[in-house]
């Protein structure tokens, strides 16, 4: 699977993070020069979990984006659709409870969870917007929601040279430390195809959630888009 521009076939994507999942977490830190986890630090400041809140980490993974949350003292319930991925995530981490589960068909009753989050996750989700319609369906009145996904840098010729890393320097290195290489030759062009920060604020307004804003990472590498139900 290589073009981000065609329609997702969820069994190819479910295939390609399984093949990836052994050194998922090791090849992001590299490819993300470290970046990742500062990302995903902020996205727990952004959520703001409060001890016994009940919280949806969705396309948890291997559930290192999930340890911040029970540390914190909510409950968090890491699910991916990817099976690789949550063995390897088990192996590591028995106590979190992972759970298989599709982004647009999630197995959960409405209005279950306090906060949901999705972090680089949501544009390999076979249809966004109905996964962001499915996650306010969970999501109890007044709860609310951080997306935490690659968007589009602020400073323009900034954005040129992170288009040709994404491009060119990206697959090669993915070749040197990744499983399955062949999978960011289609992430990176996924991350190119994605909408800006306005245009995936757009996207959760007309899914439903309330006052949607974003803060930039990274000048715009990274955005955190925030919401309410």
């Amino acid at each position: 699977m290589t073009r981000a521009d065609l329609d997702k076939q969820p069994g190819e994507v479910r295939r390609m993070f399984d093949a990836v999942a052994k050194r998922y977490d090791v090849t992001n830190d590299v490819l993300s020069l470290g970046q990742d986890r500062r990302w995903r630090r902020e996205v727990i400041k952004a959520v703001a979990p409060l001890p016994g809140e009940l919280v949806l980490d969705l396309a948890a993974g291997t559930g290192t984006s999930s340890q911040p949350f029970l540390d914190a003292g909510a409950e968090v319930v890491p699910t991916d659709f990817s099976i690789g991925m949550l063995q390897v995530g088990k192996q590591a981490k028995p106590h979190l409870p992972f759970t298989a589960g599709d982004g647009t068909k999630l197995p959960y009753r409405d209005a279950t969870f306090d906060a949901v989050t999705i972090s680089f996750g949501l544009r390999n989700i076979v249809d966004p917007a109905a996964g962001l319609r499915e996650l306010r369906r969970v999501t109890r009145p007044g709860g609310r929601i951080v997306v935490c996904e690659f968007s589009h840098p602020t400073w323009k010729p900034f954005r040129t040279v992170y288009v040709e890393y994404l491009m060119k320097a990206l697959p090669p290195v993915a070749r040197a430390v990744s499983s399955s290489p062949d999978a960011y030759v289609y992430l990176a062009e996924s991350i190119r195809a994605w909408p800006d920060q306005a245009g995936l604020a757009a996207m959760l307004s007309a899914a439903g959630w309330q006052a949607p804003t974003w803060t930039n990472l990274s000048g715009g590498i990274v955005a955190l888009h925030h919401a309410t139900a």
